[in-house]
């Protein structure tokens, strides 16, 4: 349910696992295992023991909620901040490269006008801030000043 929240969450420089696959009781044990916090619309999730006596951290999005909410909501309850996006594809961390590096996995046009490139050290894929990257960082900017919002009405 929560695949595009995943993406965006790595948008905003955060790891994040997402398995469509994954029972429940396997998604909460590993959340508890391993301290990582389970962000779920499930409600069934809700009701597992490790759930409900705190020993799975868990953060409730209500389904029907934007990908901008919902990202805003994660952002605010727990207190983050925007950092250097991961690759929103693996999870990976982008390494900073040169041109000359990359450049034949660059378009033409883009090498013409683009001076900042990155390679994600988990699939090898190239990336730049695009025309594309004008809506990723305004969506982003958005949730932030939504989390901000939400943290103050708290």
């Amino acid at each position: 349910m929560l695949g595009g929240l995943a993406r965006w969450l790595r948008a905003a420089g955060y790891s994040a696992e997402f398995n469509v696959r994954a029972a429940d009781g396997e998604i909460v044990r590993k959340s508890v295992e391993e301290a990582k916090i389970l962000v779920t619309s499930d409600s069934g999730i809700m009701e597992r023991y490790a759930v409900e006596e705190g020993l799975a951290r868990t953060i409730f999005i209500p389904p029907g909620l934007s990908v901008v909410a919902q990202l805003a909501r994660v952002l605010g309850e727990l207190g983050l901040t925007l950092r250097p996006s991961r690759c929103m594809d693996c999870n990976g961390t982008l390494r900073p490269t040169a041109l000359d590096e990359v450049a034949e996995d660059v378009p033409d046009k883009v090498r013409r006008w683009c001076d900042r490139f990155f390679v994600c050290e988990g699939c090898g894929k190239v990336l730049w801030h695009g025309t594309h990257w004008l809506s990723i960082s305004s969506r982003l900017l958005q949730a932030q000043q939504q989390a901000e919002s939400l943290r103050k009405g708290q």
